[in-house]
């Protein structure tokens, strides 16, 4: 047992500094000093712990045990987990980081609305029907090159309906004593006039349009004939343009199998009792020459057209033939002055700059009536 020190007096007592210890502290500061010694010294390893230890250096020598036994994992496999990490995150992180850049650039390219633009819509999202008149031209649009794949790349029109899905009917309903079934077969009627006029292959490409003329009447004074007489002997008096889309298809041919359309048709009770449709609508024909030449071209043709369904109790008419009562024309990007009975479309390589005469007018402009402003005449197009 530890030797006990001498008895001193402790500070603040009344025997001097410090009350003396007793016996018991003193015997249990003496035990716990010894607990701790012992912990904390060096202990013998057992014989078993030799044993294991010396065979290992056996093998050591021998070079039975793998490189880095001593220390764990050898360096090569631990960096070789690490390469892996880091090619992982290369995989994953450098499409993420292209993404994210483009993106950034052009956000449209994401679903909805996520930073709250406040619209839905991309550049390229269907239009619905046109319901009623503009009251503007459509929005410039990026000032892109059409190409054979892309026909309409840069064009207003690239979001407007494909061909006949752009003709949209009203809803039929009985107007003035004349029944629903009359109104809806007028405007079926106007509908089969435009699409064989206007979109039907044989007419576009410049046969004759025998689809168009069956939905005519050929009782109505003169007109057959004057139409007969435009389509077999064209010239400026007497031109199908009028009526018919046609394209020289020795020049040109179109681009795909796709012709845009917009507009709008409306109906009243004509001025002879019958049913009256207005029709305006807008197509667009993405062209290129059959010389081999890639380069793609447009050509705009507006129309706007009146007819009657008439009522043949009441006059010599054909049944379910309609009558033609008036119709306008706006043509954007064709030849001028020329009378053959097609439309020439014009290519920025075999343009000259300065051929362009006549007034400036949009051709996508549908807020604007047909005849204003020079429209109708043959004259510059701002765009196509």
């Amino acid at each position: 047992m530890a030797d006990r020190p001498s008895e001193e007096p402790r500070p603040g007592s009344g025997q001097g500094d410090d009350a003396p210890i007793s016996d018991e502290m003193w015997q249990k500061f003496v035990e716990d000093s010894e607990r701790d010694t012992r912990g904390s010294a060096p202990k013998e390893p057992s014989a078993r712990a030799r044993m294991v230890t010396e065979r290992l250096r056996q093998q050591e020598a021998r070079g039975e045990l793998p490189e880095g036994w001593r220390t764990g994992p050898a360096w090569q496999e631990t960096h070789g987990r690490s390469a892996r990490r880091r090619r992982l995150w290369a995989v994953i992180g450098i499409p993420l980081a292209v993404a994210v850049a483009v993106v950034a650039m052009k956000p449209s390219l994401l679903p909805g609305d996520p930073f709250g633009a406040g619209t839905t819509e991309t550049a390229t999202s269907a239009l619905p029907p046109e319901s009623a008149a503009p009251t503007a031209p459509p929005g410039a649009t990026d000032a892109e090159t059409p190409t054979l794949d892309e026909p309409f790349a840069g064009s207003p029109a690239l979001r407007w309906a494909d061909g006949e899905a752009g003709i949209v009917l009203p809803k039929a309903k009985a107007v003035d004593g004349l029944s629903e079934d009359r109104v809806e077969q007028a405007l079926r009627l106007t509908r089969k006039l435009l699409v064989a006029a206007n979109l039907d292959p044989k007419t576009v490409s410049g046969g004759r349009p025998e689809a168009a003329l069956a939905v005519l009447d050929p009782k109505q004074p003169e007109m057959f004939d004057d139409l007969n007489r435009s389509l077999r002997a064209p010239d400026k008096d007497n031109d199908p343009l009028r009526l018919f889309s046609r394209f020289d298809s020795d020049d040109v041919r179109l681009v795909g199998d796709v012709i845009k359309t917009r507009g709008r048709m409306t109906f009243e009770k004509g001025g002879q009792g019958g049913v009256a449709v207005h029709a305006d609508y807008t197509f667009v024909y993405p062209v290129v020459r059959t010389d081999g030449s890639t380069e793609v071209t447009r050509t705009i043709v507006r129309r706007a057209i009146d007819v009657e369904l008439l009522d043949p109790a009441r006059y010599v008419t054909t049944p379910d033939r309609l009558n033609v009562v008036q119709y306008a024309r706006d043509v954007g990007n064709t030849a001028c002055d020329v009378h053959d009975g097609f439309l020439h479309p014009q290519f920025p390589s075999t343009t000259p700059t300065d051929a362009a005469t006549g007034p400036m007018t949009d051709p996508y402009d549908r807020s604007r009536d047909i005849g204003a402003d020079g429209a109708g005449t043959c004259g510059t197009v701002s765009r196509t």
